[in-house]
């Protein structure tokens, strides 16, 4: 295992030092810790592209950090009434979707490698603004987050997962008619 999952493994054991100190109520710390998991975030996929040591270990993880990461933020700062609780339904329902449409797309057999979209790093982004903001306001002791950011974090996060599920789709679509084809093929070879 190389030096780019071990950072992405990093992440994954910040996370519930993170949780730990905003329910404790230190959001200086978590603030830190989210900086250095976010951090670890950009390390991971610039040590693996620039040593050329991307694996498939790391392409699993990777995502599954960053969204371990980001839906307990969003549900730690709902808890603490920091954020409200539609953006966190939002987020997670996005998520929760789109690994039940992978999970689907496996169980049938086939395998999907989902590319970022820039849609998907869009909502990203504005996902990890909104907890920037809501750990701030933690930290300088305001209870609320900016409704412009709550609402392009919304926006981004929806279309992104609206894009996912037309891509995952389309797969499924030309799977399925790659597979007949080869059927109607061998059946004329018989």
């Amino acid at each position: 295992m190389g030096l780019a999952n071990w950072l992405t493994v990093l992440r994954i054991v910040l996370i519930p030092v993170f949780v730990t100190l905003l329910v404790y109520h230190r959001p200086g710390a978590a603030l830190l810790v989210f900086a250095v998991a976010a951090a670890t975030d950009l390390l991971d996929g610039y040590v693996a592209r620039r040593h050329g040591c991307q694996s498939r270990l790391g392409a699993f993880l990777d995502p599954m950090a960053d969204k371990l990461l980001l839906t307990a933020s969003f549900v730690t700062l709902t808890w603490l009434k920091t954020l409200p609780f539609w953006i966190t339904a939002v987020v997670i329902s996005r998520d929760v979707i789109l690994v039940v449409g992978a999970l689907v797309i496996h169980m049938v057999g086939w395998r999907i490698t989902p590319r970022p979209t820039w849609m998907g790093k869009a909502a990203t982004f504005f996902q990890v603004l909104t907890v920037l903001t809501g750990l701030g306001n933690r930290y300088f002791g305001a209870t609320l987050v900016p409704d412009a950011i709550l609402w392009l974090a919304a926006l981004f996060t929806v279309v992104s997962g609206l894009q996912y599920i037309v891509q995952g789709m389309r797969f499924l679509n030309a799977a399925h008619a790659d597979e007949r084809e080869a059927a109607d093929e061998s059946a004329f070879l018989r």
